[in-house]
């Protein structure tokens, strides 16, 4: 590769993101309007200043469509899965009966949208729980906006260790260690460290959403149990299993949570009334509907589904081997810049795992529940047919947005522009790297939507760096990965999934403000401790 790193190559590098950023935080544009223009902005950038072709242009464009296609599947799926409770009045019932089960209202925010929210994560991930727990969260009232930040926070902390372990494997395999080794293990640890102190925060920062000091103060006890049975349990099983080390302690804390609602602290009616988050207008029977004769089990009954789907196609090996085999992608040529960036041909390129991807499980969960609702009588004439066109229209406005920022992440790493990003940051710091070293984490999931992109993206480069720099490798993975599993949480691809299922596309600016004033500081953070340890 003989791409130069200077401040102009780096400058254009970066721009794309600046320009994106820029346009929906300051100007409030929504990520459909954004996304256009930063992938104008990368292709000109990527064809006058890092020399590519069209033809690279046009190969990483056509990847890149073929990337959002998983993404915009899960988005119809969670959102017909979404529609499927919609018509049935669900929500309705699991508002009132989850209310009853656990009075407090704080601990029910937390309980959907920390707790099961990262459940979902631990077994599914690929931005389910926030297309998911964002109208669990506006059903019980949370105003839509804090519903989709909340469930991208909650998320978060899971998305290295969580659906068994994919974003970890790729992290290991990027880097070039061995699994089962002692540096495989050293880099589990600091990973998991970064991601316990960062699952405490979440717990806090949902609380201060909700009432400020009064709030935390109140359900602190119950978000530091929480934190310890889930990021504690995490840690420790990290050293033991790490494709189980984030689901088995997500199912604990789903237990826990339930049994912290019959505590003597949480078990009364408990809520603060001008919580800023909270939408206390009063909805006539006529607007909300009126409520079905369906317990909370069946009102669930859905996403239950859909957890032991994911279980059982995912945990059991046989199975997922079996089913794993039936696989599509697509034929791409090689490419190559004038600096020598090659990207390999492929006669099966990004395959999709037809019968073992996430959309798979939402689509059938979705089905089944459309026609159980409809035996029950819940769905009336013709709201399968509703349920369908909703779903659609919903994710119609939002595909341009994610093709365009999948694009734009296709073509940066296919032209160079990532590595010259992170490369230009280490060279002009030197052991100070370290301090940002997380940040690298986060800029790959930022722009790629994946903790498991941003290692593939980057395990390599960090893992060069150390050595270069003579600091911890493990320490450096660890910070990669944990910064990228924060930056889960203010991907601009997956604030569309909630933003889309919330019904409030257009608002990805005013999510992002609220989430980057939170994951900046808490990476910062993360850097200077990587420094203090290993770099003074």
């Amino acid at each position: 590769m003989n791409i130069p790193v200077n401040f102009a190559m780096w400058g254009m590098a970066i721009l794309p993101i600046i320009v994106l950023i820029i346009l929906m935080i300051k100007f409030r544009w929504g990520a459909t309007e954004a996304a256009p223009v930063g992938l104008i902005v990368t292709i000109v950038s990527a064809m006058t200043f890092y020399k590519a072709p069209a033809n690279l242009v046009a190969v990483e464009s056509a990847k890149g469509v073929w990337s959002s296609l998983v993404i915009l599947l899960i988005i119809w799926t969670a959102i017909l899965l979404y529609q499927a409770g919609q018509e049935a009045n669900a929500f309705l019932v699991i508002k009132n009966e989850l209310s009853k089960l656990i009075p407090n209202e704080l601990l029910l925010i937390l309980a959907l949208g920390w707790v099961f929210v990262s459940f979902l994560q631990g077994i599914t991930g690929f931005g389910v729980p926030v297309a998911v727990g964002a109208p669990l969260l506006i059903g019980i009232g949370v105003r839509p906006i804090y519903a989709v930040a909340i469930s991208l926070l909650g998320q978060a902390w899971g998305n290295t260790f969580g659906t068994l372990g994919a974003a970890w494997d790729a992290l290991a395999d990027s880097a070039g260690i061995k699994a089962g080794s002692d540096e495989y293990f050293k880099a589990a640890f600091w990973a998991a460290v970064f991601l316990l102190a960062w699952n405490l925060v979440t717990g806090v920062i949902i609380c201060w959403f909700y009432g400020k000091g009064r709030a935390v103060r109140k359900a602190f006890p119950a978000v530091l149990i929480l934190t310890l049975v889930g990021g504690g349990g995490q840690l420790v099983l990290s050293q033991i299993n790490t494709t189980l080390s984030n689901f088995i302690p997500a199912v604990l804390a789903l237990v826990i949570v339930m049994l912290l609602g019959r505590m003597k602290l949480y078990n009364t009616d408990w809520k603060i009334e001008e919580s800023s988050i909270m939408d206390r207008t009063e909805r006539s029977d006529k607007a909300e509907g009126e409520i079905p004769d369906m317990t909370l089990f069946q009102a669930f009954l859905p996403y239950l589904l859909l957890s032991a789907m994911t279980i059982a196609v995912l945990a059991i090996k046989p199975v997922n081997e079996a089913l794993g085999h039936f696989k599509i992608g697509i034929t791409v040529p090689e490419t190559r810049t004038g600096y020598g960036i090659v990207n390999m041909s492929s006669n099966n390129y990004s395959p999709i795992a037809i019968f073992t991807q996430a959309s798979m499980f939402l689509f059938l969960a979705a089905i089944i529940a459309l026609i159980y609702y409809k035996k029950k009588g819940w769905i009336k004439e013709g709201g399968i047919k509703t349920a369908f066109a909703n779903s659609i229209s919903m994710t119609m406005p939002s595909g341009m947005a994610v093709i365009g920022l999948v694009i734009m992440s296709k073509i940066m790493g296919g032209t160079g522009q990532t590595i010259v990003l992170s490369q230009g940051i280490a060279n002009v710091l030197g052991s100070k790297y370290l301090l940002l070293a997380p940040f690298v984490g986060l800029l790959g999931t930022f722009m790629t939507a994946s903790n498991m992109s941003s290692n593939i993206l980057f395990g390599g480069f960090q893992v060069t760096t150390a050595n270069l720099l003579h600091v911890s490798t493990s320490g450096v993975l660890g910070a990669q990965t944990a910064g990228g599993a924060i930056g889960a949480a203010v991907s601009p691809s997956k604030i569309i999934l909630g933003t889309t299922t919330a019904n409030i596309l257009g608002k990805e600016g005013e999510v992002l403000k609220i989430l980057l004033a939170i994951t900046i500081p808490a990476t910062i953070l993360i850097g200077a401790f990587l420094f203090a340890v290993f770099g003074i």
